[in-house]
């Protein structure tokens, strides 16, 4: 079995930009910049030739380059239920075409059809009961941020390894865009 999901990689000045948030936070478990991100679609764990299908199937995926901006940031959650802090994607009708193709190509693949909205963000951190007040300013004081634009020419199949800490993300296929 093979654990998978399909994202786009970030330039390192816009992970250096992001890192430097990544303080200041009772409660948070913040993400490495090494493995921030933007998911596109969580597959999980598959068999390898079901593995070896949705390659096949992203090969096909066909959309134009396009340019990214982040702005902002965001929970999953509130208050003391927050489970994740987050910087907000710019919307963008390039990235939800992308996304939607994607989607589209996997489910093709066999798997079932994602059953949450698409919320595109770049994890920061997971929350463990934190602070509502320390939260809310933390998000306030830093809602100003912004990073890019940056170009976005390719797509990307991670592996996620579980270990004993966090996940490690490895690019196991790179999919250019047109």
């Amino acid at each position: 079995m093979i654990r998978l999901f399909v994202g786009l990689a970030l330039p390192d000045g816009v992970i250096a930009r992001l890192a430097m948030l990544c303080a200041g936070l009772p409660g948070a478990n913040w993400v490495a910049p090494a493995n921030m991100h933007l998911t596109l679609r969580f597959i999980g764990e598959v068999e390898e030739s079901a593995a070896e299908e949705i390659d096949r199937i992203l090969t096909s995926v066909q959309a134009e380059a396009f340019s990214l901006e982040l702005a902002g940031l965001g929970t999953f959650g509130e208050g003391a239920k927050a489970h994740a802090l987050w910087a907000a994607v710019t919307p963008s009708a390039a990235l939800s075409h992308l996304q939607a193709k994607i989607e589209s190509a996997v489910v093709r693949a066999g798997l079932p059809p994602e059953g949450r909205k698409f919320t595109p963000h770049v994890t920061l951190a997971r929350l463990n009961k934190p602070q509502p007040g320390r939260l809310q300013t933390f998000v306030e004081g830093n809602n100003l941020f912004s990073a890019g634009p940056f170009a976005v020419d390719q797509f990307t199949l991670f592996e996620s390894r579980l270990g004993k800490g966090s996940a490690v993300y490895i690019p196991q296929v790179e999919y250019p865009l047109l």
